[in-house]
């Protein structure tokens, strides 16, 4: 125990800065995540037979490609074609590419949960479409979905280690390097989980609290 102590006290503040690009590249990719999921959603229930279309060829392209495999395109293979993105720029747009697709089903699960009978009012009392959506449909289905979102959330925290394959500095590629460096392999990984555990705790107690609204409604 003295010598985990000792080791933590060494690893921890190298340790932490890869936190810092682990947030960062969770919040990014959320952010667009959330955006593209919306879009796609909005198009899926549209009623507008194209649009609808190739909003569900969209997100069966994204679910179907690993995300280790997007990451790599973007950052990889994207300069072949004039577009270079950093590391870090790679990473947060494969992510939230990869993960709108998911959003983009919990979005639109809670928009069809909303009764037909509410659109149905609101068009006749002079309501476009968006209008309704904005006003009527949207605000209630955003109940629905905040404890699938929170999910969301959990896995893109953990899924964020994958910008480690292309080399963004994230808690994971910060064990790896400090691990091959020193050889202290079990100091350094049980570090490693704890702070992805104390990052995640906050996020499950908020997906908890959030199913109990949900359920209290």
């Amino acid at each position: 125990m003295e010598k985990f102590l000792r080791d933590a006290t060494e690893f921890v503040p190298i340790l932490l800065q890869g936190v810092g690009l682990t947030i960062l590249v969770t919040l990014g990719s959320l952010i667009l995540s959330t955006i593209l999921g919306l879009l796609w959603a909005m198009m899926r229930v549209s009623g507008i037979r194209v649009l609808s279309w190739t909003s569900a060829c969209l997100i069966n392209l994204i679910r179907g490609i690993p995300i280790i495999v997007l990451l790599f395109y973007l950052y990889f293979v994207m300069p072949d074609f004039g577009i270079t993105l950093t590391a870090l720029q790679a990473a947060i747009l494969g992510l939230g590419i990869a993960y709108s697709a998911y959003q983009a089903e919990n979005f639109r699960a809670g928009i069809e949960a909303i009764d037909k009978g509410q659109i149905e009012a609101a068009q006749a009392i002079g309501m476009g479409w968006w209008l309704t959506m904005r006003r009527v449909i949207l605000p209630q289905a955003v109940r629905i979905v905040l404890p699938p979102y929170g999910n969301v959330m959990i896995m893109l925290l953990k899924d964020s280690s994958q910008a480690s394959t292309i080399t963004v500095a994230e808690l994971a590629l910060q064990g790896k390097l400090i691990a091959s460096s020193t050889f202290k392999n079990t100091s350094v990984f049980t570090l490693v989980a704890l702070m992805y555990l104390t990052m995640s705790i906050p996020l499950i107690l908020l997906v908890r609290h959030f199913e109990k609204k949900a359920g209290k409604g």
